[in-house]
């Protein structure tokens, strides 16, 4: 993949962590820390894979230890995760 493939994985993940982050069905504490996932990759002072990595970090952390979690977004935040895990270090 190229460098602009791995761009738009980060702009889609960016899309979708938007859709969670507005949806009200989605306890509070976990839109807040997806807006804190998204600030992360969208800080272009920082190389594509760091940013992927910090937000997999968190990311996973969430899916995996928050039972309040809808189903609906457990999936999708599953689908960026595997997206995001794309992105090679040398990115």
């Amino acid at each position: 993949m190229s460098a602009d493939e791995y761009q738009k994985a980060i702009d889609q993940s960016i899309f979708e962590l938007e859709m969670i982050a507005n949806d009200t069905s989605v306890p509070r504490n976990i839109r807040r820390t997806v807006t804190e996932i998204l600030d992360v990759l969208r800080d272009e002072n920082q190389e594509l894979f760091l940013r992927a990595a910090s937000a997999l970090k968190t990311l996973s952390d969430v899916s995996y230890n928050d039972p309040n979690i809808p189903m609906h977004t457990g999936t999708l935040i599953w689908s960026i995760l595997g997206r995001l895990e794309t992105i090679p270090p040398e990115a």
